[in-house]
């Protein structure tokens, strides 16, 4: 367990480096040797073993050469990139596209300006950003579960 050392507010060095907002780190546990000796080695040697072991028994593959005659009939992003993708690939005007594509910061960087008047944090007290985010949350999820599907499939999932 830890060593905890308790202030001693009647202190005149400390109540002097509190008023001038110093000396929060006066007491509490020092990070030399706790920190510094103990804990961060632990951490950097366990990540160090945790990337050998995985690379030990699960190796990265060499896959089929590369072969610039054969291109693949669909070519998908990252996984992270599926909605915009999806975007790109459902409008049938590509500039339409690249709008919408260009929509999605936008209309991140508009979300705090939703009820910038509502102090609350609960998210029931601020029922419009709610509103927002699962709307939004539920597209991406259409959107990116559909990338994967043939393009004549794509808008309903595969389910009609």
């Amino acid at each position: 367990m830890s060593t905890l050392k308790k202030p001693d507010l009647n202190d005149p060095e400390l109540r002097a480096k509190l008023a001038k907002g110093m000396g929060h780190n006066y007491y509490g546990e020092p990070a030399w040797p706790n920190d510094l000796l103990y804990t961060f080695p632990i951490v950097i040697l366990g990540t160090i073993g945790l990337c050998t072991g995985l690379a030990v028994l699960d190796p990265a593959l060499i896959g089929e050469p590369a072969d610039p005659f054969a291109t693949p009939l669909e070519i998908l992003p990252e996984w992270y990139l599926y909605p915009v993708f999806q975007i790109l690939r459902i409008l049938p005007n590509k500039l339409l596209g690249i709008a919408g594509m260009a929509g999605v910061p936008l209309g991140l960087m508009l979300v705090p300006f939703i009820e910038n008047v509502n102090k609350f944090q609960n998210p029931f007290r601020r029922p419009v950003a709610t509103t927002v985010f699962l709307i939004g949350t539920a597209v991406t999820i259409w959107l990116g579960a559909g990338a994967t599907f043939p393009i004549d499939k794509s808008l309903t999932l595969g389910l009609f």
